[in-house]
């Protein structure tokens, strides 16, 4: 069933697990992570992302797809339908008219009295509905961006601004982690990190799973994450397999069996995943 995200993460902020958040980019990718957490039963996240959502149709056309996929899959564990960066108050409101039970606003990009004004604006519409919101504050550079130079870490200070101002439900607060392959080790600063979450009584988020060693996942699980994002891993593993099949079949043209190559191996990583992160009901 499509629940919002508060029980699951704060479930998981006190029992020290992390919920895997996975980015859906079609009904196939969406069926095999249902189906492959179904199996483990655990909760999951699904992210939808503007340009996602702009590839499969809209907002309406992606929950239509996933309430009947959950309905006719027989999935019975938590399932999350997440906005992930919403950039704008009307995307989110959009997507919560939708259907969507968990939006990300993320306004990160202002200055925070502007971070604050739009996201509680959101978070004042998408309450009235029983949908949970998450936020940014500091920068998590993205996949073309220097790590060095481009992020910048977020505050203990900036972070209890933000919560007390707008009342959110989770927080990503960037602390050394980007989007995409790094280009270089990821330099998490875990003592931040630490004294944010003791700080915040709401679940925190981190975004840019990708490409973080498993030793640094754990402690960053430790010292507070209750939710990981996880997209281009995901996305080099399925493409990996695909390109596999297709050099040992050039002839294949049916669209089912080239997108389906790629499952196994998804749900393979996905379980692998869901072990990390220690994932439970």
């Amino acid at each position: 069933m499509i629940v919002n995200s508060k029980e699951i993460l704060l479930k998981a902020k006190e029992n020290k697990y992390a919920i895997p958040h996975f980015n859906i980019n079609n009904l196939e990718w969406a069926k095999y992570i249902l189906e492959k957490c179904n199996e483990l039963n655990v909760p999951v996240i699904l992210g939808v992302s503007e340009s996602a959502s702009k590839y499969m149709g809209g907002f309406n056309a992606i929950y239509g797809m996933v309430n009947g996929l959950i309905e006719d899959l027989n999935i019975t564990i938590p399932v999350v339908l997440h906005v992930d960066h919403g950039s704008s108050f009307e995307t989110c409101k959009k997507a919560i008219d939708a259907g969507f039970s968990s939006v990300m606003i993320d306004a990160s990009r202002h200055e925070l009295s502007e971070n604050i004004r739009i996201t509680k604006e959101v978070v004042d519409y998408a309450h009235t509905k029983n949908v949970t919101v998450e936020a940014e504050v500091g920068h998590i550079g993205g996949t073309e961006d220097n790590i060095t130079n481009t992020s910048t870490n977020a505050t203990l200070e900036d972070c209890l601004t933000l919560y007390e101002n707008t009342n959110i439900d989770s927080l990503a607060p960037a602390l050394g982690s980007v989007h995409g392959f790094y280009k270089g080790e990821p330099n998490l600063d875990f003592v931040t990190m630490k004294q944010i979450n003791e700080n915040l009584e709401i679940p925190l988020v981190l975004h840019g799973g990708t490409g973080i060693p498993n030793d640094k996942i754990e402690k960053a699980i430790a010292c507070g994450i209750s939710k990981i994002n996880i997209n281009t891993e995901l996305q080099a593993t399925w493409s990996k397999a695909v390109k596999e099949f297709l050099q040992a079949n050039p002839q294949a043209i049916d669209p089912r069996k080239i997108i389906g190559s790629g499952e196994e191996a998804l749900k393979s990583r996905i379980a692998e995943i869901i072990s990390l992160f220690k994932t439970k009901i």
